[in-house]
């Protein structure tokens, strides 16, 4: 593909995130994506089968920027609720900003809860797989054998501030998720290599 077909297909998807985010799958058309990507509607079909292979698309390419972001924010800390205050500290601020809806993996999902086998779903589940993973290998330093399972209560306690904050329309949520992944992480750390934490 040549350098203006890789521009046009940039501005397909980068038009495509925003209308998904902003209006839903459901109800973001395939005409309008295409008018403000700057290209016609073949040209959009000519890059993407289909509206669910553009979705799919447009979730693998912010799988790469969230792992980014997460990895920055994630940087070696000095101590374990280091890590846990930020990650949240960062939900929060995220979230406070205007228009702010959520989790585009999580709505797709939503939105997509009776195709279980549809690829934006797949797509979904392999990035909240690797966000887990990047936990645990983060919450390893101090957790050791219960990395696995203090990774799963961490992500469980942000996904689950993530839905009271667009529900609520409060940010303050993430304080209180912080909170809570705090103690977990401060507890793992004092048991080392001890008991499972259940």
């Amino acid at each position: 593909m040549g350098h203006q077909g890789e521009t046009a297909r940039r501005r397909i998807i980068d038009a495509a995130y925003e209308y998904f985010y902003r209006h839903g799958y459901g109800r973001a058309g395939v005409d309008a994506i295409a008018e403000a990507a700057g290209v016609t509607k073949r040209t959009l079909y000519h890059h993407f089968d289909s509206k669910d292979a553009l979705l799919t698309a447009v979730l693998e390419d912010q799988h790469e920027l969230v792992l980014k972001r997460l990895r920055q924010w994630l940087k070696p800390k000095n101590e374990p609720s280091a890590l846990a205050e930020v990650m949240f500290a960062e939900l929060k601020r995220w979230s406070a900003k205007p228009g702010w809806q959520g989790s585009g993996f999580s709505r797709a999902v939503l939105e997509l809860a009776d195709l279980p086998g549809h690829p934006a779903r797949l797509a979904a589940r392999r990035h909240k797989a690797a966000l887990e993973q990047l936990l645990r290998e983060e919450l390893a330093q101090y957790a050791h054998r219960d990395a696995d399972v203090l990774a799963r209560q961490v992500l469980a306690l942000v996904e689950g501030c993530m839905v009271l904050i667009l529900v609520h329309g409060d940010p303050t949520y993430a304080d209180a998720g912080g909170a809570a992944a705090r103690l977990l992480v401060e507890a793992a750390a004092r048991q080392g290599t001890g008991a499972q934490i259940r």
